[in-house]
């Protein structure tokens, strides 16, 4: 059995003021497939020539093993030199992803081949983050903790993004104390005797081509996977709603650290615990024994 997917909307180009009334608005996910087209990057952001302007550089790598009381928060698993990276994804499949690493600030050549999308939506103008990944390298279901609104951009090859709505949290086995469901859960092929949960849970799929937009309204949960080599970008808001904001300060000022305390004091037995909890907790929500 299969997850409860639909396709998500895709269109080639939208007005500013149809994307906002339809999509951001509404909170509704959507595909544009040529908002970058006049991009210097649609033309040049191919992995070859990250190789070439940032091959130096040397970067954080993290890998698809569960989370451990050991690692720091957002710590690397491994660091390694741009070019070697480049040449380890196009020669094989790897689960090293680089995560959220700040590119545009160590090559600042890269900050002109991108344009800040007049879309309706008030960007944070930070210098924005990219993503790598190797073929079938996959990011956990989770959702991001500042609640932003997300312009998410892909280049070079092709990655598939599964994503659920805030409302289908209570079948997603959301481990407490995070943004993470449990990392066992294999979304592509879910055992649904051993997650029964999952079978009421309705979401969303697409696969993006380079130089294609996915837009993920705040709080919705986002499940990546590398189909080829390639990397992304992500463009983003503060969140909209006052509820969302009042969860994004708790995520960032209380949560978190609540977390990383009880790491520290309880060490693995606290992250045992939570993966329990995430199970017992979702079943007992939905009469499920």
């Amino acid at each position: 059995m299969k997850l409860n997917l639909t396709e998500i909307e895709r269109v080639k180009t939208i007005s500013k003021e149809d994307f906002y009334n339809n999509y951001v608005k509404k909170q509704k996910p959507l595909v544009i497939e040529q908002l970058t087209a006049d991009w210097p990057a649609y033309a040049k952001w191919k992995l070859e020539y990250i190789k070439e302007i940032a091959g130096n550089e040397i970067v954080p790598l993290y890998d698809d093993r569960p989370v451990s009381h050991k690692d720091g928060f957002n710590e690397a698993h491994a660091k390694m030199k741009m070019s070697d990276y480049v040449d380890l994804l196009l020669t094989k499949p790897t689960n090293y992803r680089i995560f959220a690493y700040n590119f545009m600030s160590k090559i600042p050549s890269l900050q002109n081949d991108f344009l800040w999308p007049s879309i309706g939506l008030h960007l944070i103008k930070q210098l924005p983050m990219l993503f790598f990944g190797g073929e079938n390298s996959k990011v956990f279901m989770h959702y991001d903790i500042d609640y932003p609104n997300i312009l998410h951009f892909h280049f070079h090859g092709k990655k598939q993004c599964i994503l659920f709505a805030p409302s289908e949290t209570p079948y997603l086995y959301k481990v407490p104390h995070s943004l993470i469901a449990r990392e066992d859960i294999d979304f592509d092929n879910p055992d649904f005797e051993k997650w029964p949960a999952l079978q009421h849970a309705k979401g969303l799929i697409c696969n993006l081509n380079h130089g294609e937009m996915l837009y993920m309204p705040e709080g919705y949960w986002h499940y990546m996977k590398y189909l080829t080599p390639g990397f992304s970008m992500s463009l983003r808001t503060f969140p909209r709603k006052i509820a969302s904001l009042i969860k994004a300060l708790y995520n960032i000022g209380v949560m978190r650290h609540y977390d990383v305390l009880m790491r520290k004091w309880k060490g693995q037995d606290w992250i045992d615990y939570k993966n329990k909890r995430a199970v017992t907790d979702t079943h007992k929500a939905l009469g499920i024994k």
